[in-house]
């Protein structure tokens, strides 16, 4: 990289700092809902926009190209799928989260069924996918790019990517993380746009990269010339070629990149998991003003999704066109030459595409959208993650800690996540033969199946009950278990070895096994809760698409008498949701729920005034750890208050529902088109 492209980095850095530090300071990140769901403030743009970069990380920009790169069109599969699952957590989901007044995932489940194990069980699980599918290969991913651009070791650029986002993320809070999203959904997009439309012009379009991508395979005489130390066998230099389908997205039911059986009745049940339960998506969605704006920007995402196809997997399908040699490695040692990996090297597609193609200065733009989709994924992984931990598991563990107490546990837990991640890459590097995104899903595919049918079970039908869905969780989780844990025994061996694995291992595919898992799943958790007493009708209330058309009924005749809330001066009115809103002011408004569970502080002052009157060195703590406030003045809501801002969170003007649900037939129509179109 020249001079002119590490001013362009370094102009970047400024700005996300700038910005983040601004919205620091909006964040009233001292009070849980101004630290976790950013007082629920953000319009549609925002949202949608933090949906999209929350999601498409860095280990998107080397995962999804490197399988582009590897296997053509079919990874693609993922990115129009998330197009329809995103709609309906905007339409089912979210509805039933406002109405049950939740900030996690968890505590979703600790409503909906009662007790505390189902909760701890989906706490736990999300924070180790959290570490173990996100954190260690985004920042592998990151590292990988900074590698390939500058020749810097892999672990010093982890170390340099990790230290600044979790600075960003301590400090700020889900403010920052989004407002910064906003600017790196810019310049991710306006970067990967830009090496898009060079290397379509360099390859001769979308025909060009159709005809000769089926063409590039590997010239071994050329290897051999250039490295005669090398050895390599023909069935790795068959398994190499790119396969006769690459150009389809939906493949036969025993391809073993994308079964078209297994990814509609197994990879869309897990993805399900990801798109409408997870809490890295839905805290943002939770963090808009209303229904409506959630819906907005779910379909704002879905119009987002669109693009990864065209900026990311077919610019590594062209990385393969330029690079065969270096891509298609030919076995372990030439592999260990080309970008020291042992299992193949499909990963470097992006990066090396971009130091060949793009002129200087862009490259330097480059690199800030890799940085970027890496800090935008990790960032929002952090919070989330602190966000369920502190709220689930710390909070149930000390009910007493107050307000300030449980924001500095959840950046503390940050440090560690990102200690534990650091430990992990090594793994990342070794699964998947090379394909990063295909080590993400599989590990997923095996895990949270039985979470997906808890979730859909739980908001569909108001008969399962907690002894059901622990019944039917557990299982499945212990055979997703149990095959992950054989998976990573017995590892699928390299093209020029022998496949010894056994026939249950080697000639399932991992998205059959998540079929499987979810239906189990669903079987035992419908025959034991039919077997056992039904819920109260007062667990099922707010919990379920059932009680929530009961509240509509009755919303569409009371929403006169909510006038009175809107009055201006107080965002808790117009934007509340019952769990410690911020007002303009500087009060805090909590509801008896929070009181209980000691989630608040209920002490203190209307913010504004003096900082923590100690040393400068205590001063700069206390202003990292969000102390720089005096505590904020709680004040109860009553039952009906709390009721009549739910009220006002779900009310649709007859304008905007019309735009919306037009928006929604518009959006899945693109997808299934496109589903259809590639793989015909």
């Amino acid at each position: 990289m020249e001079i002119a492209d590490i001013v362009v980095v370094a102009i970047y850095f400024v700005l996300v700092l700038v910005i983040g530090f601004v919205a620091m300071r909006r964040a009233n990140g001292s009070t849980v809902n101004g630290y976790f769901l950013a007082g629920r403030t953000m319009n549609w743009a925002a949202v949608g926009a933090s949906l999209f970069v929350s999601n498409i990380g860095s280990e998107h920009f080397i995962g999804l190209a490197g399988s582009g790169a590897a296997s053509g069109f079919s990874v693609a599969a993922w990115e129009l799928n998330a197009l329809l699952l995103l709609q309906l957590l905007g339409w089912m989901f979210i509805p039933v989260y406002i109405h049950s007044g939740v900030y996690t995932m968890p505590e979703y489940l600790s409503k909906r069924y009662g007790g505390k194990r189902l909760k701890v069980y989906f706490a736990v699980l999300s924070l180790v996918l959290y570490i173990f599918t996100k954190v260690s290969v985004d920042l592998y991913a990151g590292a990988l790019f900074i590698q390939e651009s500058l020749g810097w070791n892999l672990y010093l650029s982890i170390i340099l990517l990790i230290a600044m986002t979790a600075l960003l993320t301590v400090t700020g809070g889900l403010v920052a993380v989004i407002y910064t999203d906003a600017l790196q959904a810019f310049l991710m997009i306006a970067g990967a746009l830009c090496l898009t439309v060079i290397s379509l012009v360099e390859v001769g379009g979308l025909e060009g990269v159709r005809i000769k991508y089926m063409q590039a395979a590997p010239n071994i005489t050329g290897i051999l010339l250039s490295s005669p130390n090398l050895t390599f066998s023909n069935s790795c230099y068959h398994h190499l070629s790119p396969k006769p389908d690459s150009l389809k997205i939906l493949r036969g039911a025993s391809d073993p990149d994308l079964p078209w059986p297994g990814f509609l009745l197994g990879q869309t049940p897990a993805s399900i998991w990801y798109w409408c339960t997870d809490q890295v998506i839905v805290q943002r969605v939770l963090a808009a003003k209303n229904i409506s704006h959630a819906k907005g920007s779910t379909i704002m995402a879905g119009f987002l999704k669109i693009l990864p196809m065209f900026i990311i997997v077919i610019p590594g399908m062209i990385a393969r066109i330029f690079f065969t040699n270096e891509l298609a490695c030919i076995s372990r040692e030439h592999c260990m030459e080309v970008c020291g990996a042992e299992t193949g090297c499909s990963n470097v597609a992006y990066p090396r595409l971009v130091m060949s193609m793009m002129p200087v200065g862009l490259r330097g733009l480059m690199m800030a959208v890799m940085i970027a989709a890496l800090m935008s994924d990790l960032d929002s992984i952090f919070n989330s993650a602190s966000t369920i931990f502190t709220l689930d598991i710390y909070n149930m563990l000390r009910k007493e800690a107050t307000a300030r107490e449980l924001v500095i546990v959840g950046k503390l837990f940050v440090v560690f996540m990102v200690l534990v991640s650091i430990a992990w890459v090594p793994v990342v590097i070794e699964m998947q033969g090379g394909q990063m995104f295909y080590y993400i899903q599989e590990v997923s595919d095996y895990l949270t199946p039985p979470v997906a049918a808890l979730f859909l079970l739980g908001v569909l039908w108001h008969r399962c009950n907690e002894t059901g869905a622990f019944c039917g969780g557990m299982v499945g989780f212990s055979l997703g278990a149990v095959r992950l844990v054989l998976a990573f025994v017995y590892r699928e061996p390299h093209c020029s070895q022998v496949d010894e694995r056994p026939s249950f291992i080697k000639d399932i595919h991992f998205m059959y096994v998540a079929a499987v898992l979810f239906w189990v799943s669903v079987s035992v958790a419908v025959a034991v809760s039919l077997c056992t007493p039904p819920p109260s009708k007062e667990q099922i209330a707010t919990t379920t698409l059932w009680g929530l058309s009961k509240r509509k009924q009755g919303l569409e005749k009371d929403l006169t008498m909510m006038e009175p809330l809107n009055h201006k001066g107080s965002r808790t009115r117009e934007n509340g949701d019952g769990h410690g809103v911020s007002l303009q002011n500087g009060c805090h408004y909590v509801n008896s729920n929070e009181v209980e569970q000691g989630t608040v502080e209920l002490q203190g002052w209307c913010s504004g005034g003096g900082g923590v009157d100690k040393g400068q060195g205590m001063k700069l703590l206390a202003w990292f750890c969000g102390l720089h406030a005096q505590p904020t003045k709680a004040q109860v809501l009553t039952e009906h208050e709390e009721e009549r801002i739910v009220d006002a969170l779900l009310h649709e003007p007859v304008k905007s529902r019309f735009i919306l649900n037009a928006g929604l037939v518009v959006i899945c129509s693109i997808g299934i088109f496109l589903f259809i179109y590639f793989s015909l």
